[in-house]
């Protein structure tokens, strides 16, 4: 895969949908403007390959396409959108004077969503806009569903697992570290017997939301890996950058100042990590059994620490 995964986790605050008009006439692009800017963003393109940078960089809501373009057509730039990662959630909507059905059947295969014929009519614009927004949008709230773990609110094992993936043939591809963090709240089985499963949870629900904060870069994340255990993605992170923060971390966890009679000396709930760094030439499953050698490592220390390897053997 070619780049981290761009889906948002949290919903997006209420905000007017952003649309892309991608037309070689500027004068088409003003009519579009003057039917839209009032209720949306609109932004405005005037070649295929200029469309295709905007939706990389802006990730509009909505694509509004001329078919018939010089240089690279529109269905041309519809292939290329449906085939990037990073732009093929985007309903790309065709506009168009075209009546064949064999061009028509070409665009549905090239990703379109919808045609508007020219020339246009506002209302009808509007309203197939709003149709492929609001599924658009349906379909988001599936996916933040099924990426979130639903005690803690953070992503879940499958987000992270997918994540990792990404990560990886990132760091693989540039060289640059990749650090990988497996934690668990120490003696956590002793707090849920010892203070009930619903205190249980209210703890796990306090140790990731202490773990978020704790992360301050737009590419680091945390996830709840499964039971009482977390895995931090950090990429770009190296190895003594990687043990700072995973110290921080637990500190992180220790100033909640939760009250666990059962647990390390401190008579608090405490964190233990263990980090592991890499520069893309491992699998995940080597970097996860790298870190979670380290959390055993962690925990043989006295827990309440993090410990680091040396790197890939």
């Amino acid at each position: 895969m070619g780049s981290m995964m761009h889906f948002p986790l949290q919903a997006p605050a209420s905000a007017r949908a952003t649309v892309l008009v991608i037309d070689d006439q500027p004068l088409n692009i003003q009519t579009v403007y003057s039917m839209l800017s009032q209720q949306y963003e609109v932004l405005m393109a005037t070649s295929g390959a200029d469309g295709i940078a905007i939706c990389q960089a802006q990730q509009p809501d909505i694509v509004l396409l001329d078919l018939v373009m010089p240089g690279m057509s529109g269905m041309a730039v519809a292939e290329r959108l449906k085939q990037d990662q990073r732009t093929a959630a985007i309903p790309v909507i065709f506009i168009t004077a075209s009546t064949d059905p064999v061009e028509e059947s070409a665009c549905w295969e090239a990703g379109a969503v919808d045609f508007v014929s020219k020339p246009l009519n506002p209302m009808t614009l509007r309203h197939r806009m709003q149709v492929h927004l609001t599924l658009r949008r349906q379909a988001e709230a599936l996916q933040r569903l099924a990426f979130l773990d639903g005690l803690t609110g953070i992503p879940n094992r499958r987000y992270f697992d997918q994540q990792a993936d990404t990560a990886l043939a990132v760091a693989r591809r540039s060289g640059a570290p990749l650090t990988l963090m497996l934690g668990d709240v120490d003696f956590f089985k002793r707090y849920n017997d010892l203070y009930g499963h619903q205190a249980g949870d209210a703890c796990l629900t306090q140790v990731a939301t202490a773990l978020q904060a704790g992360l301050r870069r737009p590419g680091d994340f945390v996830a709840r890996y499964g039971g009482e255990e977390f895995a931090v993605l950090l990429p770009g992170l190296g190895r003594d950058d990687a043990l700072r923060l995973a110290q921080h971390l637990c500190q992180q966890v220790r100033a909640l100042q939760l009250p666990h009679a059962a647990g390390t000396a401190g008579g608090t709930v405490s964190l233990s990590l263990g980090v592991a760094v890499t520069d893309g030439n491992d699998s995940v499953n080597q970097l996860l059994a790298r870190a979670d050698a380290q959390l055993y490592r962690a925990k043989g220390a006295g827990r309440d620490c993090a410990c680091v390897d040396a790197g890939p053997p």
